[in-house]
């Protein structure tokens, strides 16, 4: 389980002039994400969504307010290098060694997480069936596609089987058989009892996969709820209209 209590993140961002103004990219947010549960973050850009999503990695101090994760029996983590055992974060901006094999650069943060050669091997036979990932695994990263790129990615973020995969739009800008690899992957890690936290702007794709959804705008959560309730609260018939509905409604403007 990962627990949002009234996380807030300001940060001091410089005029033309150079008067310097502090602003909040997230203010007070709290929602929680449990076993085999897909959250979806929705917002427009500039909405927080990354800060957030930094916070709930461990790999951005919050101003006020924490993040409480706990293990599959319940119990609390609080050491750092136990919480990155736990969780797979992929941003927008992961970089990758574009020198080595796909293969390499697996066994190199298998190595990193402190497993042994025989559990990598094992593991990457089974991420490269799930993601079918087997035709380029030999591949330089150089060379790979977009989405062979992405793949990867997701991949790096897989070698330890975290229990929470924390995505930043991992579809944006891929082929429908990337997608489609991506959405099944998650679809089957929450049959496994993972907990997959999903930022997206594609509102087909967050109302086919998510349980429930997080609508934030100016970095105030403006909706919460599965797809069904938000729809019938807003009376649409597609999570789209949904969106605009609350965006418009002005919930989340401060």
């Amino acid at each position: 389980m990962i627990q949002a209590n009234q996380l807030s993140k300001q940060f001091i961002r410089t005029e033309k002039k150079g008067k310097k103004e502090e602003f909040f990219a997230v203010r007070d947010i709290s929602f929680t994400a449990g076993q085999g549960e897909i959250l979806g973050i929705l917002g427009p850009n500039g909405a927080g969504k990354t800060t957030l999503l930094r916070m709930l990695g461990s790999l951005l101090e919050p101003t006020s307010g924490g993040v409480v994760i706990t293990d599959s029996e319940g119990k609390r983590i609080t050491d750092k290098q136990t919480l990155k055992m736990h969780i797979g974060y992929l941003s927008e901006n992961t970089k990758l060694y574009g020198r080595f094999s796909v293969r390499e650069m697996l066994t190199i943060f298998g190595e990193l997480y402190g497993f042994e050669k025989p559990a990598i091997e094992e593991r990457i036979a089974e991420i490269s069936e799930l993601l079918q990932m087997q035709g380029f695994l030999d591949n330089r990263v150089e060379k790979l596609s977009t989405g062979q790129k992405q793949r990867t990615s997701i991949a790096r973020c897989l070698i330890h089987n975290p229990d929470i995969y924390i995505f930043d739009e991992p579809t944006l800008g891929l082929d429908i058989i990337s997608s489609k690899a991506i959405i099944d992957f998650m679809k089957l890690e929450k049959k496994h009892g993972k907990t997959v936290l999903y930022s997206t702007h594609y509102m087909e794709e967050a109302e086919f996969l998510c349980d429930r959804i997080v609508m934030i705008d100016k970095g105030r959560i403006i909706a919460e709820g599965t797809p069904q309730s938000l729809r019938e609260e807003t009376e649409t018939t597609n999570l789209r209209d949904t969106f605009f509905a609350y965006m418009e409604g002005g919930e989340g403007g401060e």
